[in-house]
């Protein structure tokens, strides 16, 4: 309790240290409805709290899934209370003494109720504190949905085409050994496509140069060009 300090340092001390934890007194909570194992939500809970001293009154403290501890009310002797922040009432709770019980009323349990409720009395300087009391809201389980089997037909199962998307990690794999068959074959292809048009231009240059070298005149008898020989005229 945020107005109570001195207070929350005792009941950390007392939680803490069990130096301070009495053997004089008993103390004891429970459901005033015997039955309650699980207070409902919305539900009324009433607790009581009792001890073989009757007259140095009584606090209500609850503690959290956390182990946080939270103020409720001090019951005094009188049956006087005294709620959070001072204030003599609460929207959330009602508590009173009745003979030697101190009684407190969850007006309506709401999950932030749920913990260990104590009660613990200060005789001479000296804490007492009562077993813890769960209350908890029953935990509700829910069933994992099923998956419906695709539906058939003929004897065909109909394959849903959304069930497997591609893996962006295999698509950008892809996609760069794309771009490196692009880089790499394509300088090849060029290369082989010049050593084709090399090789052809060679083939035509030396078929030109075979047929300049072979054009030469023939007589018509086969023989070479000779100068004929003028014949001697006979006196």
């Amino acid at each position: 309790m945020a107005g109570s300090p001195a207070l929350l340092l005792l009941l950390a001390l007392g939680l803490c240290c069990p130096g301070v934890h009495g053997q004089s007194y008993s103390m004891t909570v429970r459901f005033r409805d015997s039955s309650v194992t699980h207070p409902q939500v919305g539900q009324r809970l009433e607790l009581e709290c009792l001890t073989t001293k009757d007259d140095s009154g009584a606090f209500w403290v609850r503690q959290d899934k956390d182990g946080t501890l939270h103020f409720i009310v001090f019951i005094s002797s009188l049956s006087r209370t005294t709620f959070e922040w001072s204030q003599k009432t609460s929207t959330r709770f009602e508590a009173m003494k009745d003979s030697k019980f101190y009684r407190l009323v969850v007006k309506s349990f709401k999950p932030r109720d749920d913990g260990n409720y104590f009660c613990l009395m200060n005789s001479n300087q000296v804490l007492y504190f009562s077993p813890g009391l769960p209350a908890f809201l029953p935990v509700t389980t829910t069933a994992a949905p099923t998956t419906p089997a695709p539906a058939t037909q003929h004897g065909v199962t109909t394959k849903d085409p959304c069930l497997k998307t591609p893996d962006p990690e295999t698509s950008k794999e892809k996609e760069l050994n794309f771009f490196c068959d692009i880089f790499i074959w394509v300088p090849l292809s060029g290369a082989c496509l010049l050593l084709l048009i090399g090789l052809a231009v060679t083939i035509v240059l030396c078929q030109q140069t075979r047929r300049r070298r072979c054009r030469c005149k023939r007589p018509a008898n086969g023989k070479p060009n000779v100068k004929p020989s003028t014949p001697s005229r006979h006196v």
